[in-house]
């Protein structure tokens, strides 16, 4: 279910989870594991910009209010750095301004704390499958070269 199918193999999702509540990011962690995907975890916004230096990862999953730096920070960083990683926003109760500021800056989606680790599969899922956001129309560009190297 956590993997994408390529010819005759499966590519596991490799996951990111950074929030500074350590106790809840392995809770999730431990959940996804047992569902297929690859996950890693950073407990803080430093740490996370250090792991997406040394590895690529299909889905950040990025709590939106930590201790060391906002996740929204966070977020421009990533999308600077890896512009097609789909990003999903952790908020909590009552943030879900923040979040929408967070989407219109490249995230693919948010979900609230705490969320059912049913919601965040669907998620993960959903922003690996979709194509990245288009940037300056260059959309209709890499699609029609995406179809030719298909012929």
């Amino acid at each position: 279910m956590a993997s994408v199918k390529s010819s005759s193999t499966e590519i596991p999702i490799r996951v990111l989870l950074v929030d500074d509540e350590s106790g809840y990011i392995d809770v999730l962690a431990n959940r996804l594991v047992k569902r297929n995907f690859v996950v890693k975890k950073a407990y803080s916004g430093t740490s996370a910009i250090r792991m997406l230096r040394k590895d690529d990862y299909d889905v950040a999953v990025l709590d939106l209010k930590m201790e060391d730096m906002s996740g929204i920070d966070v977020l421009k960083i990533f999308k600077k750095m890896m512009p097609d990683m789909a990003v999903i926003m952790l908020t909590g109760h009552g943030s879900q301004t923040a979040a929408r500021m967070g989407m219109n800056l490249g995230a693919f989606d948010y979900l609230t704390k705490p969320c059912s680790i049913e919601n965040l599969v669907e998620k993960i899922i959903d922003a690996h499958l979709s194509p990245p956001p288009c940037k300056n129309n260059q959309c209709s560009q890499s699609v029609e070269t995406d179809n030719k190297l298909r012929r």
